[in-house]
């Protein structure tokens, strides 16, 4: 069944939809479910026909079919571009690429910059701590780079790769005036556990990745604080019966959430299925995606790095390493789903959790009183019917 997306942002008086099966970000389901939204928020939600009149109601099984799923809007903490356009290009590529990723039911997101001199990244930060004042669907920064390892550098341009200096790190964290969510670091690096400590200590979240840490320095990075593991098992040691690496650290550690890129290049279905198994409750899925989703494949920038796109795979020019991906959220679900993974963990992976893990998650992920009226409309291939935003989140 193909269905046309509806991306609606009006907030304004009420709205029920009803008839449908609510999958939660806690990944629990309600079968035969409403929820309503006044005000850009949600104010109440039951099941069968005891809700009360409202100015626009939807008919979930009218829109998306007799197998229709409601879930709270996607949340991506892990996306560098979309619709032909890089994130790392300004204000309309962001823009325009979030306009393609909300199509496919991401209503919020952090704007991820591959490495750039410090000066540059400095000045993406700032314009995006601009943009989160007046485009709500944007929560922040990720800086995803300068301060990786050269070995495990994947689609970033070694030569302006660079150790965590804390004056590089205060710049960076100044410059996004609180926006800054994510700093994903090497933390075998010199300073790159006293780089953890200060990413923590500005209210952002440290990440693990691009790194050639082992278990012991993994485990020393979260005891500091770090958070997310960037990608697990992509640009860092694996698992080895003798050396776990990071991917086990963080799966041990019950503070941690670890990224996935549900494409099925990045990470084969059994190992999608596999990182919720070890991490129940706590996977967040990412897209990873640069300027080819959502667009045709050919030939990219990802930042300063030559990228070309074949049969929706980004791989760099010089090295051949994966560059990022084509993927959006909806198809991240679908490849978790097909992977064996149960659709509320999926469910969860792509909302609650994210949220919670850049310190949205009292506003963001779940479709329950109070929080903002996100959410997505899936038909019975879990395919995009609607899209509903919310307000903007208090500051």
């Amino acid at each position: 069944m193909t269905l046309e997306r509806t991306i609606i942002t009006d907030t304004r008086g009420s709205r029920v939809i009803h008839s449908a099966r609510i999958v939660d970000g806690d990944g629990s389901v309600t079968e035969d479910g409403w929820v309503r939204f006044e005000a850009g928020r949600v104010v109440a939600r039951g099941t069968g026909r005891d809700w009360t009149p409202a100015d626009d109601v939807v008919d979930a099984h009218a829109v998306a079919g007799p197998d229709a799923v409601l879930t709270p809007g996607f949340i991506d903490i892990h996306g560098h571009g979309g619709a032909g356009a890089a994130y790392d290009d300004g204000v309309e590529a962001i823009r325009r690429g979030r306009r393609m990723h909300r199509s496919h039911g991401t209503t919020r997101a952090v704007i991820s910059l591959v490495t750039a001199t410090v000066d540059e990244l400095a000045s993406s930060v700032a314009t995006i701590a601009d943009l989160t004042e007046t485009d709500p669907d944007i929560l922040g920064s990720h800086l995803e780079g300068p301060f990786l390892d050269p070995g495990h550098q994947g689609a970033h341009e070694p030569s302006l790769l660079r150790h965590p200096e804390p004056s590089d790190v205060a710049r960076l964290l100044d410059a996004g005036r609180g926006t800054v969510r994510q700093v994903t670091i090497a933390p075998e690096l010199p300073g790159g556990i006293d780089a953890v400590r200060a990413v923590v200590a500005a209210g952002a979240a440290a990440a693990v990745g691009h790194t050639d840490a082992d278990e012991t320095i993994a485990r020393q990075a979260f005891e500091a604080g770090a958070s997310i593991l960037t990608h697990a098992f992509n640009a860092m040691n694996g698992i080895h019966h003798r050396a776990p690496g990071p991917v086990l650290a963080a799966a041990a550690d019950h503070r941690v959430v670890l990224e996935g890129i549900a494409d099925n290049f990045h990470l084969s279905p059994p190992v999608i299925k596999l990182l919720f198994d070890v991490a129940p409750g706590r996977v967040a899925l990412i897209t990873d995606a640069m300027a080819a989703a959502g667009s045709a494949d050919g030939h990219y920038d990802l930042g300063a790095v030559k990228v070309t796109v074949k049969d929706g795979m980004a791989r760099t020019d010089d090295t051949g390493s994966i560059a990022g991906s084509t993927l959006t959220q909806d198809v991240a679900l679908r490849r978790a789903v097909e992977a064996g993974v149960a659709l509320g963990d999926a469910v969860r992976a792509l909302t609650a959790t994210p949220a919670a893990a850049v310190g949205y998650g009292a506003s963001l992920g779940l479709l329950q009183p109070g929080y903002l009226a996100d959410a997505v409309l899936l038909g019975a291939d879990h395919e995009v019917a609607a899209v509903w935003v919310g307000g903007s989140i208090p500051r």
